[in-house]
């Protein structure tokens, strides 16, 4: 009996040491400020057309659009943005909610962009839209779910599609909105300090 406590405590030790790691080096990397990798030769265009994020204002990526080789291969066919659940998801630019509701036992929000041929997804949501309402940037479409996710921590998978194809969701954001760091405060000239 003491010996299977001790390696139970010994095991959740370990699971939160390797938790802190993958915090630190996640931060780490996103502190760095290196942009990610410009889209390939093979990646179809995709207009930058979002003015907002889906959650916060800049949230973690926690993992990145891994295009799969073939239809069926592996792959992450979206991004994964850190968000704590019952968080607010908002529609990333203008369009029309194509489906809300429940697959696989979560909930998802897909959404056609206006004026493209694309459509974001966001999961897993509790839907606060309908089928075929209109949605502004910025609107909410959701709040994120506890349940249901494959991230270390609570966060939101965000998809883009055009037709059958993935793309990066991320492709979506100007590069300003893309690459905004935190706000400094800078020095006024001459001002006393």
């Amino acid at each position: 009996m003491r010996m299977r406590r001790h390696d139970r405590t010994a095991r959740t030790a370990q699971a939160l040491l390797l938790a802190l790691l993958l915090t630190l080096l996640t931060c780490t990397t996103r502190a760095s400020g290196a942009p990610p990798p410009p889209p390939g030769p093979l990646t179809p265009s995709v207009p930058a057309i979002a003015s907002t994020w889906p959650v916060g204002s800049h949230p973690l990526v926690l993992r990145g659009w891994e295009p799969p080789a073939t239809v069926y291969a592996r792959g992450h066919r979206g991004v994964d943005l850190a968000t704590p659940a019952g968080a607010q998801v908002r529609a990333v630019a203008a369009g029309r909610v194509s489906f809300a509701g429940r697959v696989a036992g979560r909930g998802v929000v897909s959404v056609e962009l206006a004026g493209t041929d694309l459509r974001t997804t966001y999961e897993p949501v509790t839907a606060t839209v309908k089928k075929g309402e209109e949605v502004e940037p910025g609107d909410p479409v959701g709040t994120v779910e506890i349940t249901g996710t494959h991230c270390p921590t609570t966060c939101v998978h965000w998809g883009l599609l055009r037709g059958k194809t993935y793309l990066d969701p991320l492709s979506l954001l100007p590069p300003w909105l893309l690459n905004r760091g935190p706000s400094r405060l800078l020095p006024v000239l001459g001002a006393p300090l």
